[in-house]
């Protein structure tokens, strides 16, 4: 069984920055992709950012403000989250993809208002 908790969430004026983590435990492997999704109200999920042996890569509304960074011994993942908007308010989802099967943290949330 795999389980991740996640922190760092909260409310931040717009163009600052947050840090949110990811702490998984269970049956994983450093080639388990890990990232983070994100959900508006009235969106649907978006991928935001991943981490693998293949690389990390970005939403392109993300790109050069979100840097994803992993600890494979700590089985930890971050994401540095610099020049925030109001468009990035959602709840954030930590992921691990296990075979065919993506295993989620309970979210938190990030609003970016004034």
């Amino acid at each position: 069984q795999v389980q991740l908790v996640e922190s760092g969430g909260g409310l931040v004026q717009p163009g600052g920055s947050l840090r949110l983590s990811c702490a998984a435990s269970g049956n994983i492997f450093s080639y388990n992709p890990m990232g983070w999704y994100r959900q508006a109200p009235g969106k649907e999920r978006e991928l935001v950012a991943t981490v693998s042996i293949n690389g990390r890569t970005y939403a392109d509304s993300v790109k050069g403000r979100f840097t994803i960074s992993r600890d494979n011994p700590k089985n930890t993942v971050w994401l540095q989250m610099n020049s925030l908007k109001p468009e990035d308010t959602a709840v954030y989802y930590c992921y691990l993809r296990k075979g065919a099967e993506n295993y989620w943290g309970q979210g938190t949330q990030v609003t970016v208002s004034s």
